[in-house]
């Protein structure tokens, strides 16, 4: 399926895998198994990514293996769900998962770009940047006007992984903005952006970017991707100022 945003030139199987390990290497779910074609993350946090099976190329997908994904997850006590491009080459597991009762919802936006572009849409002072998640970080994600247990979740698995790290703007001993990157795979992967909704519209997303951004190029890394909600309006427009294209889209596939 075509959208309306800019797009970037498709991306190489192999490139698509790596982005799909390095999103599970930033959400680090407590256990993931690989089967031919899939990787399956196992959590039960509020994050879809990580409780969703993707396929690892977008064409070639072999549809019997559905069954097999659902008995997984069921032996885990879980619900099986699904995380798919809207892509010609998966339509048949379209259609499949379709026919057994999914449902597609959540319209969401794979966009890659450089570091380089990232870091020079602010000529601001950089937000600061740690290994280690700290008090002030986590505090933008449990603030009020965000759902506390998502924040919480959000701040747990972004956590416990070991590629993460994390930026934070504080102003006035206080934190105003904050988000995250994963540096692995040959990727840097932006992740938990977020701004107090009461200091919104004044450059602090653009200067949490720029200290992710620095921190990349100290790992020598070069490409950039992250997964934005298709009506997020304000936050495209940010991201197509910081030379963001559209990869492409997914959703996740449910059943009620």
């Amino acid at each position: 399926m075509r959208t309306t945003h800019t797009l970037s030139p498709p991306l190489e199987d192999g490139d698509i895998a790596s982005l799909e390990r390095a999103t599970l290497d930033a959400v680090a779910p407590p256990a993931v198994q690989e089967i031919e074609g899939w990787l399956l993350p196992f959590d039960v946090s509020t994050i879809g990514r990580a409780k969703s099976a993707v396929p690892v190329r977008h064409q070639g997908i072999d549809i019997r293996q559905i069954p097999t994904i659902e008995a997984l997850y069921s032996d885990r006590g879980l619900q099986a769900a699904f995380r798919l491009a809207d892509v010609a080459g998966l339509a048949p597991v379209h259609a499949e998962l379709a026919r057994r009762g999914y449902q597609a919802s959540q319209p969401t936006l794979v966009q890659v770009g450089s570091v380089q572009q990232m870091r020079v849409i602010c000529s601001d002072q950089s937000a600061s940047v740690s290994s280690q998640p700290d008090a002030s970080w986590s505090s933008v994600y449990l603030a009020e006007g965000f759902d506390p247990i998502d924040g919480a979740h959000r701040v747990h698995a972004l956590s416990r992984s070991p590629h993460v790290v994390y930026a934070c703007v504080v102003e006035n001993g206080h934190a105003v903005a904050a988000g995250t990157a994963a540096m692995s795979q040959n990727w840097c992967s932006v992740h938990g952006m977020r701004t107090l909704p009461a200091q919104r519209g004044r450059g602090l997303a653009a200067r949490v970017l720029a200290g992710l951004a620095d921190r990349a190029t100290e790992s020598k890394l070069n490409r950039v991707f992250l997964q934005v909600e298709e009506n997020n309006t304000s936050a495209l427009a940010l991201y197509r100022r910081a030379g963001f294209t559209t990869a492409w889209r997914y959703h996740y596939w449910r059943r009620n």
